[in-house]
């Protein structure tokens, strides 16, 4: 017969006031460094859309 498989959770504290800052910090440090590297990115496609390529050209249909 099957029992009954009761789970275990195990109740996580909420974090306190510093602790919460904190951890909102960095993550806001990683967001930001996220947004920079996107940022340089979209830069350089830019910067290399602006400059003719020396690839062939596209034939005409």
């Amino acid at each position: 017969m099957c029992g009954r498989h009761e789970q275990r959770r195990r109740k996580r504290r909420a974090p306190n006031r510093e602790q919460l800052v904190q951890t909102l910090e960095e993550r806001q440090k990683d967001l930001e460094q996220e947004i920079a590297d996107i940022h340089d990115v979209l830069r350089r496609l830019r910067e290399q859309g602006a400059t003719p390529t020396t690839a062939e050209p596209a034939p005409s249909i």
